[in-house]
């Protein structure tokens, strides 16, 4: 033997060993573990935020974000392909012979020493012998062949040679998923990065806007699986593809529409159902195919398969008062916002965007205990989400409830707001008026904020305690009117955190409490003065002092008001009407793999069901004509479940006993 052919036998012996075979599939089970375990193809903040740069990082060099269309990944399935295919070229065609050789040649020892085997020493000739036998084997459903060896007669039954498919089918299978899989991998799409002719863009820029470098036309991507959100009435004939740190547009060679989307709720506020009636435009359609689709009721149409995946907002109009909060003047500025766009605002801190970011028509939250409606859930109505960036970059998040909330027996407004998403939103509560509103709280607010009133009210309170006192000093007047301002300058502008902090710079250790708790009855007294004279401008009967609900109302108004120091934004956002409008979220993919792969699947079942359930029997029985008549020696052998053969051959030696001698 050459030496090329025994390298050549090393290499097919190598790549078709099972040992190499069981580590390969060992390594892309764990891998499929993984890209199972960990959701895949997100964008790299998530990652951040969940793992941490340390994590990340090293997630992002083993490609596990993408574990399926990694390069090691595909290598691995290549390779298995190639032990499994070599292992099918070795032992296909020595099983396809075992299948049909019947082993003729079998001697009277090797069949003495079958662990089933059995003679007998009969009185019948050997031609009669024979023909009783091959009836016998023949009814159930063994077939024979027969060879004349000197006076002996070997006969050789088998059974199940089908079994011997078993093996080649289950094996050619796997070979067939694979290569599905592989035509449904980013192969191509990692060749053309390799060739520089594919980009990923990663800058946040819109859909028109992406360079044709960072687009795949129809013909170029033989499958891919990608998403776009479209808001009714509207259409796309794009997704885009979300790749490592950035992403690609894959264009499509028709045109998705939503005329319409519906979505039903359970009570706890879960999604139950949802569904989009969709126009599909093409050029080699008559007329437009309308189709509905639901979860798990795609829509199938020239081997691009369109899913109901999930839903968001489409562009709803928001009409909103942008109250000020440091302002004497309580009049709100009236603006007209869309979602996903962005507006500006003039303050005294520069101009302002408003990213308005989301809107929710239901907000359904667990009810708080003994809540009066009894129920367990309860829908906190409408909210829109925005960002408030300054010019500097910085942004804050905020999210702001339309309706008044029951909370611990009162209504508020709530609006929470964070530095980033990855914190937890901490809520301003702006207590709701008679009228359900806000009007009273604000207006509460801009007297805080106005100067002239604030000082009216101080002097007010300094004369009628000097006049209590009867005290006549010029100087204490001045001093004690300017200290009360400054306390309520201070509330304003950083609630009770800010008077605390004043008291810790400025008075002593010993001090502090009596001081502040001088401060707080002060303070009271100015808030309190300031909400008089704003129910006595409302025309509010206090001509008996203010009532339960009143006197509630201004508590939880003065704790409001100490929080809006924090709140990060010179205005509150609210939000008095909507034009609501949704955006169905549709998966398009394309797998040609696909069926290749339920064809391997298909392959791989009958194979598996022929190897387990049929088995592979074989018989021998050799007939030697004696002086008295013919001894017969009969021994099997089996491939699968000995036991279970070894029963099979006990009954036929029964049968042989009954009908033989």
């Amino acid at each position: 033997m050459s030496t090329k052919q025994i390298n050549r036998k090393v290499w097919l012996e190598f790549l078709g060993s099972m040992n190499l075979a069981i580590t390969i599939l060992v390594a892309i089970a764990i891998a499929s573990v993984i890209g199972t375990v960990l959701q895949q193809n997100q964008p790299y903040t998530n990652y951040i935020i969940k793992f941490g740069p340390f994590w990340h990082e090293i997630f992002q060099v083993l490609d596990l974000y993408d574990v399926y269309g990694a390069v090691w990944f595909l290598i691995l399935l290549g390779f298995l392909v190639l032990s499994t295919s070599v292992c099918i070229y070795r032992n296909a065609p020595v099983m396809l012979r075992d299948r049909k050789h019947f082993r003729l040649n079998v001697q009277e020892k090797s069949l003495r020493v079958l662990h089933n085997f059995s003679e007998w020493t009969l009185s019948k000739s050997a031609d009669d012998t024979e023909q009783r036998v091959q009836q016998i084997l023949t009814t159930r459903g063994y077939k024979l062949r027969r060879k004349q060896d000197d006076d002996n007669v070997v006969i050789a039954a088998m059974k199940g040679g089908m079994n011997r498919l078993g093996y080649i089918l289950t094996h050619t299978g796997m070979v067939v998923i694979f290569i599905g899989g592989l035509m449904d991998g980013n192969l191509t799409l990692t060749v053309k990065e390799w060739l520089g002719s594919v980009q990923i863009e990663t800058r946040d820029i819109a859909a028109k806007d992406v360079p044709e470098i960072s687009r795949l036309k129809p013909a170029d991507s033989a499958s891919f699986r990608g998403s776009v959100t479209i808001p009714e009435g509207s259409g796309s004939n794009q997704v885009f593809l979300n790749v490592r740190d950035g992403y690609l547009i894959q264009e499509l060679p028709f045109a998705v529409e939503l005329k319409d989307f519906r979505i039903e709720h359970y009570e706890s506020g879960q999604p139950k159902s949802f569904e989009s009636d969709l126009i599909i435009h093409d050029d080699q359609l008559k007329e437009p195919l309308k189709k509905t689709i639901a979860v798990n009721y795609p829509l199938i149409y020239r081997g691009y398969a369109i899913y109901q995946a999930s839903f968001n907002d489409g562009g709803s109009i928001l009409n909103i008062n942008a109250r000020p909060l440091f302002s004497k003047s309580p009049k709100p500025l009236s603006l007209k916002g869309k979602v996903n766009s962005v507006k500006q605002l003039e303050t005294a801190e520069g101009v302002l965007n408003i990213e308005m970011d989301d809107f929710k028509l239901f907000n359904i939250f667990p009810a708080e205990k003994n809540h009066p409606s009894g129920k367990k859930f309860i829908n906190f109505g409408p909210s829109f989400t925005f960002k408030v960036r300054d010019q500097d970059g910085q942004a804050k998040e905020y999210i702001n409830y339309m309706s008044p909330i029951l909370q611990e027996g009162r209504y508020f407004f709530l609006s929470g707001m964070r530095q980033s998403t990855a914190d937890e939103f901490r809520y301003l509560h702006i207590p709701a008026d008679e009228n359900m509103g806000v009007e009273r709280f604000f207006k509460f607010h801009a007297l805080i904020n106005d100067p002239v009133r604030v000082r009216q009210t101080a002097e007010q309170s300094v004369d009628l305690a000097l006049k209590t006192s009867k005290l006549s000093d010029a100087n204490l007047r001045d001093e004690v009117i300017g200290s009360m301002i400054k306390l309520v300058g201070l509330f304003n502008e950083g609630g009770y955190v800010a008077i605390d902090k004043d008291i810790r710079e400025k008075v002593p250790e010993d001090r502090r409490v009596k001081v502040a708790e001088a401060y707080l009855k002060i303070l009271q007294n100015m808030l309190q003065g300031l909400y008089l004279n704003l129910l006595n401008n409302e025309a509010v009967d206090i001509s008996k002092g203010i009532n339960v609900e009143q006197n509630r109302f201004f508590e939880d108004a003065v704790n409001g008001i100490a929080g809006i120091g924090a709140y990060g934004t010179p205005f509150y956002l609210q939000l008095v009407d909507f034009e609501h409008r949704q955006a169905s979220g549709l998966q398009i993919t394309r797998s040609p793999g696909k069926n290749v792969v339920y064809f391997g699947c298909v392959m791989l079942i009958i194979g598996i069901f022929m190897m387990f359930y049929i088995a592979h029997q074989r018989l021998w029985i050799i007939l030697k004509p004696t002086e008295s008549g013919t001894q017969l020696l009969f021994g099997g052998a089996g491939n699968r479940n000995q036991r279970d053969f070894a029963q099979h051959f006990k009954e036929f030696v029964e049968i042989f006993n009954k009908h033989l001698p």
